[in-house]
């Protein structure tokens, strides 16, 4: 779960004249930041990878990215850039054209709720075609059979057009979607509450966004985790004989001994990287709205 989004501020809402142009500024601003946070975290995003495939401790993960070398270790960036541009676009767009359709009084908890999970929603229906190729990238056990996007793409088509859906692109989409459409709720209940509550403090806009956008990031990143772990191993896997999700959630348990604190695995580089893409994305895109607005 990665979605990141303005919430409207104890502000007056725009003028409908202006709506356009605020939608457009939005998109940009998401794009813009979402695409700096994720160059900046995919080296911690990589390691945190193998550790849920494997069950790695940090320094078995950081080992085995330095014996493949550096030509390998970027391998896969390509589709999270795309994704998180993606996701910045839409999501900083779209919530801000839902939250004054549906709510047009001032917004409260279960309203940004609301219109978050319907983003949430959003992003998992366009985004899981790139997490599905990026996490078959990622797995270093597919680099002989589908070396590049090329060759998983053509695998896909070889399945048909509903095998290439079901099989393919939209591998794992239940637990994409319930992990996205709940951490985005979450996400925009608390992320203005936090900031307002650190601004009366008398910290800076910048500080203030960042530390909301961090914390909140952290807690609702470990609190869905889990589901993070079984989309990695669902959809790292392909061919026609893949296993259904209960099973593979079946394993999943199975190969980490039955123990929660080992599917945990991997969630220590979490909150880095947590801390830096949702706290950089919001301290972004905040300073960058409020230049605009004065």
């Amino acid at each position: 779960f990665h979605s990141l989004q303005h919430a409207p501020d104890k502000e007056p809402q725009l003028e409908p004249g202006v709506s356009e142009g605020t939608w457009l500024r939005n998109s940009a601003l998401g794009a813009a930041s979402s695409w700096l946070a994720t160059l900046l975290t995919f080296p911690v995003h990589k390691t945190i990878f193998r550790q849920q495939i494997h069950g790695f401790v940090i320094r078995q993960a950081v080992s085995q990215l330095y014996q493949e070398g550096l030509l390998q270790f970027y391998r896969g960036i390509l589709p999270p850039l795309l994704s998180k541009t993606i996701q910045g676009t839409l999501l900083y767009g779209s919530y801000d054209s839902l939250m004054p359709v549906l709510f047009p009084q001032e917004p409260v908890s279960y309203q940004r709720s609301t219109a978050g999970c319907l983003a949430g929603a959003i992003e998992a229906l366009v985004l899981t075609p790139f997490e599905r190729i990026q996490n078959v990238l990622q797995d270093h056990r597919k680099v002989a059979k589908l070396p590049h996007v090329q060759s998983i793409l053509k695998e896909f088509y070889s399945y048909g057009l509903k095998g290439s859906l079901q099989l393919g692109y939209y591998r794992g989409f239940l637990p994409v979607l319930l992990r996205n459409s709940t951490g985005s709720a979450l996400y925009f209940t608390f992320k203005d509450p936090i900031k307002n509550s650190l601004s009366d403090q008398g910290l800076p806009v910048g500080i203030s966004a960042f530390v909301s956008g961090s914390v909140n990031g952290v807690a609702i990143c470990l609190a869905l985790y889990p589901l993070s772990v079984l989309v990695a191993n669902v959809q790292s896997q392909v061919g026609a004989g893949t296993q259904s999700l209960r099973t593979s959630a079946q394993n999943l348990w199975a190969s980490r001994s039955g123990k929660l604190l080992y599917v945990y695995r991997g969630s220590s580089l979490i909150v880095l990287r947590s801390c830096l893409s949702w706290g950089i994305t919001t301290a972004i895109y905040e300073l960058l709205r409020g230049g605009n607005n004065h």
